[in-house]
């Protein structure tokens, strides 16, 4: 057995890392379950139709890799006349106001399932299948609806997620009402899909009977996603972008995903902060608006609608590499769950998936939803069906793998859309420089910076220090959802420890 520390965004999804980790697996088998358990347990937030990143770090010397199991536009075949159809716009009142779009003509090529098989096939110690023990147990029996799922659903259960018939059956009662936090969620296929795939491989997924369901499904009603997408999709093994805090050293996310780009570049801003050693102090505050303010900038204006990601994100590296701590040098007249492992070895292990805000669509016998990456313009250029077939979309996503050269090693990652990088970016300083325990960096008050047509706001958690911001200040009444769920753990000094955000009830376990 190798001991392990887990943080995931449910204590039931911490425990399930353990109990493989128990049983022989790794740390990467750890956080492959638990994030097995989370995403089948968590809708709303995620799905196994979705995409994933995965970054590890490995002990002793050995390079960070970074699994790439991004969204990719579908279509493949398919006449010009089929896309640009199969979108619904729907607005919902969640996280100050979003739009987004839904509908068969939503769903991207999903990459979660192939990113955990090159995961597993790299860096397991158990088989395939054994990963699947503690999710299965759960579909099976039946799950609580967790509270954050309920929030967010609040606000989409008819929009999104009551449409399909199977999806609405799996969340309202007989009456139609939405269920309440806490009552059982059982979905229709779903124990018998997770069964396919752990006796089958991923391969059933992309190639099989389940492969077959979901794009007879979404062609039937009218979106892209065909058989020829899925079975022509595979992993992508990626060299992690690298940043450094003082002596330790980030591995996080490369292009063609944003996220990892934008926190480095955001690290790269914020040399000696925060400089209070016992937490933010408001001059650290103001630099670090200054600094997110800048990257949000240039994400609206060089990013979004852009081309070129990897090129946007290297002109991003390089001037903030330039601006040497000034942000203002920088400025020209820019649905998700995170499970975090480390092991007594030393090896990181950072899991970050994602179906964006849910397309609603359900192919019958599944009990699988599917995602709607494809209605989120900030990952398309801005168009919908802008990319051709095959293309990788863009992403959020920012598992991060953190080391010092003397062996400490921490694993922290978080959902929130655009608001990961920052969201990591502040826990991440918190913890390594300003003097935070690990818990405490998870759950301290949080700011985001926001750039809408030029035009730029904070939006704040109560409890930060303000009063040197010179941008206008929305402030939450109370700590929120829409500011993410960080999971971290780490190893120091010989230690284990791990801390999950309750903004989303998060878990923490040790082996």
């Amino acid at each position: 057995m190798t001991n392990v520390a887990v943080a995931a965004i449910s204590q039931e999804a911490a425990r399930a890392g353990t109990r493989v980790a128990r049983e022989g697996g790794s740390a990467v088998d750890a956080a492959l379950s638990a994030s097995l358990l989370a995403v089948i347990s968590h809708p709303g937030m995620c799905s196994l139709g979705g995409a994933c990143f995965i970054t590890v770090w490995p002990p002793d010397g050995a390079d960070p890799v970074v699994v790439d199991g991004g969204h990719e536009m579908p279509g493949r075949g398919l006449p010009e006349a089929r896309f640009g159809r199969g979108g619904e716009d729907v607005e919902l009142d969640f996280a100050g106001g979003m739009r987004t779009t839904v509908g068969p003509g939503s769903v991207a090529t999903p990459g979660l399932l192939a990113a955990f098989d090159a995961a597993s096939e790299r860096f397991g110690a158990v088989p395939w299948k054994e990963l699947f023990g503690p999710a299965l147990d759960l579909a099976r029996s039946g799950f609580p609806l967790p509270a954050a799922c309920r929030v967010f659903l609040k606000h989409a259960h008819e929009a999104i997620y009551g449409v399909d018939p199977r999806s609405r059956g799996a969340l309202h009662d007989a009456e139609g009402r939405l269920i309440e936090a806490g009552e059982t969620v059982r979905v229709e296929g779903l124990a018998q899909t997770l069964e396919v795939l752990a006796e089958s491989g991923a391969q059933s997924f992309y190639r099989g009977e389940v492969a077959r369901r979901i794009a007879d499904h979404v062609q039937a009603e009218g979106g892209l996603l065909t058989r020829r997408d899925l079975a022509s999709y595979e992993a992508e093994w990626r060299r992690p972008l690298r940043a450094a805090v003082d002596e330790w050293s980030v591995a996080t996310n490369p292009p063609p995903a944003m996220g990892g780009g934008v926190l480095a570049a955001a690290l790269r801003l914020l040399p000696g902060t925060p400089r209070n050693r016992n937490g933010w102090a408001a001059g650290d505050v103001r630099r670090l608006v200054d600094a997110l303010e800048a990257v949000a900038r240039f994400r609206e204006r060089e990013v979004l609608g852009g081309d070129d990601v990897d090129g946007a994100i290297r002109r991003l590296l390089d001037r903030a590499e330039a601006a040497a701590g000034d942000p203002t040098r920088m400025q020209e007249s820019a649905s998700t769950i995170h499970t975090s492992v480390v092991d007594e070895n030393g090896l990181a292990c950072s899991v970050t998936c994602s179906d964006g805000y849910g397309s609603g669509v359900m192919p019958p016998g599944t009990g699988l939803w599917l995602n709607n990456a494809l209605g989120e313009r900030d990952l398309t250029r801005g168009e919908f069906h802008a990319l051709e077939p095959g293309e990788r979309l863009s992403s959020n996503m920012a598992p991060t793998a953190v080391r010092h050269p003397d062996g400490r090693v921490l694993a922290i990652g978080s959902p929130g859309a655009d608001r990961i990088p920052g969201i990591i970016l502040q826990a991440l300083l918190g913890h390594l420089r300003g003097g935070l325990s690990l818990e405490d960096a998870v759950e301290h008050p949080r700011l985001h910076v926001e750039v809408e047509s030029g035009e730029a706001r904070v939006v704040a958690e109560p409890g930060l220090p303000l009063e040197q911001v010179d941008l206008p200040v929305s402030r939450e009444p109370d700590r929120s959802l829409a500011f993410g769920g960080v999971t971290a753990a780490a190893l120091s000094d010989g230690r284990l420890d791990a801390a999950s955000d309750s903004r989303r009830d998060g878990g923490a376990a040790l082996s």
